[in-house]
């Protein structure tokens, strides 16, 4: 069942980890090095089972060779998922151990933090392996990326306020996020300074509090998120969001959040979506901040330059918009397009490097 699923959609490896000791259960998916190196982050969740835990890992590390193709990164993508409760399984031996194994990898995973792993955390991995971004500062390290993925949010949202309202001004227009965590958090910070207006919700009702209190949100029931009065919705908690029950109630005319993988279907729902006149922006461009800065890392760090390429996904948004109007497909099938195409390229240009340095020693 395992392989099926692997050759249906090409996956090279996935690698199940466990070390008794730390308690560590982990899966590490490696979805494509087309590109290069495969960079993504690490996921700390209490899945129900196992075989959740698999399913997501494997949408996550498709999604991240997507992501890293449509930002235009050398790399290639994965995920790993550690099944454990962020809020009380941690130790520095269960990510010392996790870094083990992502050294016996050789280079082939770059992990960084995500759902549920800090900077810190990555730190205790740094001790085991070089291959890690996101570390701390003192490593010359770019830190929380936390800012930067609300950065390329934002860029983003107002591509998509430019494309449904005229102009890509946020300030009056209510956005409704579901889901207020370090990265939206960020987000929240950064639509205040544009002088926009905020309906939040979250399973955490602490980070709900915050939010209200520092920025003047008004606070809805995870439920109500949906049929909030609002312009725009960012998604920004976990996947499968966008489907049969919840597009029907949605009253914005724009989509633009952080949440991998927000279409339960991607072809249906893309196309309920677009059938409702509400802009989709696709989830992996929208968040691909974080990658984007903790990708400079790897090349002498220098966090103008990061910045500049984050502000890049305005544009990128644009694009896919374009292209999605002129194919008259929907935008969640255009990101696809746009990012399969380099991939298929640079296995062209690969192959036809091999079969010159083949057809050379044919000759000698």
């Amino acid at each position: 069942m395992l392989f099926s699923k692997m050759e249906k959609d090409n996956y090279e490896q996935v690698v199940f980890c466990q070390d008794k000791t730390s308690e560590l259960k982990a899966i590490i998916a490696v979805h494509s090095t087309t590109l290069g190196p495969a960079l993504g982050g690490c996921r700390m969740w209490p899945y129900e089972s196992e075989e959740a835990a698999l399913e997501d890992v494997l949408r996550l590390s498709r999604g991240m060779t997507y992501k890293n193709a449509a930002a235009g990164l050398d790399l290639g993508g994965e995920k790993a998922v550690i099944i454990a409760d962020p809020k009380k399984d941690k130790s520095e031996a269960m990510f010392r151990a996790l870094g083990r194994f992502v050294e016996s990898l050789n280079g082939r995973y770059i992990i960084a933090e995500d759902v549920g792993t800090t900077v810190k955390d990555m730190d205790y991995i740094h001790e085991e392996t070089d291959y890690v971004t996101g570390v701390s500062e003192s490593f010359g390290s770019s830190g929380n990326p936390s800012p930067m993925t609300a950065r390329g949010i934002l860029a983003a949202m107002k591509r998509c306020a430019k494309e449904a309202y005229g102009s890509d001004s946020l300030k009056g227009k209510t956005v409704a996020i579901q889901g207020v965590g370090n990265v939206a958090f960020s987000l929240c910070e950064q639509l205040d300074q544009e002088g926009a207006n905020l309906i939040v919700t979250d399973i955490n009702q602490e980070a709900v509090d915050r939010v209200v209190e520092r920025f003047e949100a008004k606070a809805v029931a995870p439920d109500e998120i949906y049929q909030a009065d609002a312009d725009i919705f960012s998604p920004c908690a976990l996947g499968g969001i966008l489907n049969d029950d919840t597009i029907p109630k949605l009253k914005v005319k724009v989509i633009c959040g952080s949440a991998n993988n927000q279409l339960l279907d991607i072809k249906k729902h893309g196309k309920m979506i677009n059938e409702k006149g509400i802009i989709y922006a696709p989830d992996y461009i929208v968040n691909s901040g974080g990658v984007i800065n903790i990708a400079d890392e790897l090349n002498n760090y220098n966090h103008e330059r990061a910045m500049q390429k984050i502000d890049q996904i305005y544009d990128q948004i644009g694009k896919v918009f374009e292209f999605a109007n002129t194919e008259k497909i929907t935008t969640a099938d255009a990101a696809d397009q746009i990012a399969e195409k380099r991939i298929r390229q640079l296995k062209e240009v690969r192959s036809n490097f091999f079969k010159h340095e083949h057809s050379l020693l044919t000759k000698r």
